[in-house]
């Protein structure tokens, strides 16, 4: 992914009329529409002609799908069963789209399509605070419509990098647009590149993760879920006179050998492996050929160690829950005030995902699990970043945390980690040592806050 974003961001330069998706920010005619929109049309030998009917049922075939792939994932989903979901034979959506890469490609434009039209939409307010309120307010507004039925829902972009070339290519080009028009918010801000990247990764990761617990709420409350997420990103969590300077621990779990043998291959290997696999690919992309590749041993060296890949997935599930309870045990026993303790567990869990005890299990990788896994999962992982609320209202307590939503910024806090893993594709040369300064600190003190 990294490097596709940065042979994205070096054409751009070179060219402000470069490859089509890569400028879909802006329009190319006066008919409206943008290069994401063209881009999303499928191109079939013959291109039939236009009619409504025609673009009705293209329309119903992404709306199936990205429910589709939402559940079951770019692999685990098929064109047969995109079919049943509209009620037609899967040669007459072949018709559209030859592929399920094609189709899967498409329905990663739409979502991104639409991020940007609300991007565009909040360009008009007169200040950076006032178009994040905008966009923010834009997003929750459309996923209560969503929920409403009002609208139909988008594909969720964790299966990205499930998908082959050169499908990917247009899709990662897409994003990037998105990303850079994004940034903008934070020109003018006396930031350098490393620093507007790093906080425009947050802000995206914020957004991404809203669509998983905003659920919770009812939808006419949504846009009060705007203001608050609002409130939090703008002004920050810092009580009066809160410095940020994280105390550091010990990194959770056991570092990574170096490389042995393959009769010798440690069972923390396999889950680190299979955790980055899983974060790239997805549950059903992660096979046990991959996993095996990855530590270059066989398929009779992953049986060896591992009686099956499900048992292996969950074990990966324990290793990141783990982890994140470790820390935020020793950061309660370091003890001091509210502030200074989740300050701390943040930091030493986002070093730790760039560290050689990462990543941690992206939240995204829960979607396409079996039904069993899914739910155990998603519970843990809500009751961990629940978690956090003791030290924010700890906090609130003893006047180090401002007054705030501690339940929507526990949130916040667990989604800035979760994605902590991305970073170097968005701020190439960051480090671990340098991860928490760059990207935890501006949720902490507000994503305006001048540099460190």
């Amino acid at each position: 992914m990294r490097k596709r974003f940065l042979r994205h961001e070096r054409g751009l330069s070179r060219s402000s009329g470069a490859c089509s998706i890569a400028s879909m920010s802006h329009p190319l005619d006066t008919s409206g529409e943008n290069a994401a929109e063209i881009a999303m049309k499928p191109v079939p030998v013959e291109a039939p002609r236009q009619t409504r009917r025609y673009a009705q049922k293209r329309d119903a075939i992404l709306h199936a799908a990205a429910t589709l792939f939402n559940e079951a994932g770019v692999k685990g989903a098929t064109l047969a069963d995109v079919a049943r979901g509209v009620g037609l034979m899967t040669n007459s959506v072949t018709y559209y789209y030859r592929r399920k890469e094609d189709l899967a490609a498409a329905c990663f434009l739409r979502t991104i399509a639409v991020l940007d039209g609300l991007v565009a939409q909040a360009e008009a307010a007169p200040d950076p605070a006032a178009r994040l309120a905008r966009f923010l307010d834009l997003y929750c507004a459309r996923r209560a419509a969503v929920a409403a039925g009002a609208e139909p829902d988008t594909a969720v972009l964790h299966d990205v990098r499930a998908l082959p070339e050169p499908q990917a290519e247009a899709v990662f080009a897409a994003y990037a647009d998105l990303f850079r028009r994004l940034r903008g918010l934070f020109d003018g801000e006396r930031l350098d590149r490393a620093e507007r990247n790093a906080r425009t990764h947050l802000l995206l990761s914020v957004v991404h993760s809203v669509r998983l617990w905003i659920g919770r709420y009812e939808p006419r409350d949504y846009g009060r879920v705007a203001a608050r997420v609002t409130d939090l990103l703008v002004g920050g969590l810092a009580g009066q006179a809160a410095p940020w300077a994280p105390g550091l621990l010990p990194e959770p779990g056991p570092s990574l050998p170096p490389r042995e043998p393959e009769s010798e291959v440690s069972p923390e290997a396999f889950l680190r492996a299979a955790t980055i696999l899983i974060n790239q690919q997805g549950y059903r992309g992660a096979s046990v050929e991959k996993i095996s590749g990855l530590l270059k041993v066989t398929k009779g060296s992953f049986y060896h160690h591992n009686d099956n890949k499900d048992d292996l997935v969950a074990n990966c599930f324990a290793r990141s829950f783990a982890q994140i309870r470790a820390v935020q045990d020793a950061a309660d026993a370091a003890g001091g005030t509210g502030w200074e303790r989740i300050c701390t567990a943040s930091a030493t869990l986002v070093r730790a995902q760039l560290g050689p005890a990462g990543p941690l299990l992206r939240v995204t990788a829960f979607s396409a699990l079996p039904e069993g896994l899914r739910t155990e999962t998603r519970r843990t992982m809500n009751r961990l970043a629940e978690r956090f609320t003791f030290c924010l209202v700890d906090g609130m307590a003893d006047g180090s945390v401002r007054a705030h939503d501690a339940g929507i910024a526990a949130q916040l806090v667990s989604s800035m980690i979760n994605a902590a893993a991305e970073l170097p594709a968005w701020v190439p040369g960051v480090t671990p040592d340098t991860a928490a300064d760059l990207y935890a600190r501006p949720l902490f003190l507000g994503l305006f806050a001048p540099p460190a």
